[in-house]
């Protein structure tokens, strides 16, 4: 079964808000909403649950996607690992800083660049 998906990419104006528009979109015929994480989001991708369930492939497409990219660029990403570093933090602190140093060094990953490492790493699923 294929199934056919959009996301509204100018709705997404940080990670809440991607998070928020995955479920919109995805979680929409569930009773429960998937959590701020990449980990979930990874989950749903191999569906199991939500509108990906029973899918063989998934195409998204994803409006306005620069919009998303800027808003998940270098200043939203730095904040989510600097509060992965805050005290008593259950995190990695050594692996987010490292994350860290290398997005303040110009190589490391945005926020939004994990997410479409998460989409890439499912066959199944086009983002166009």
């Amino acid at each position: 079964m294929k199934i056919q998906l959009t996301i509204q990419g100018s709705s997404i104006r940080g990670i809440e808000s991607l998070y928020e528009e995955i479920n919109r979109v995805f979680m929409k015929e569930e009773d429960w909403l998937l959590g701020n994480s990449l980990d979930a989001l990874d989950d749903l991708l191999y569906g199991g649950f939500g509108a990906a369930k029973g899918a063989t492939q998934v195409e998204i497409t994803w409006q306005d996607i620069d919009i998303s990219k800027a808003a998940l660029g270098h200043d939203e990403t730095r904040q989510y690992y600097l509060d992965k570093l805050q005290p008593g933090s259950p995190f990695n602190k050594a692996l987010f800083s490292e994350k860290l140093q290398a997005l303040e060094n110009g190589n490391g990953q945005t926020y939004f660049d994990l997410v479409m490492d998460v989409f890439s790493s499912h066959a199944n699923i086009v983002i166009k």
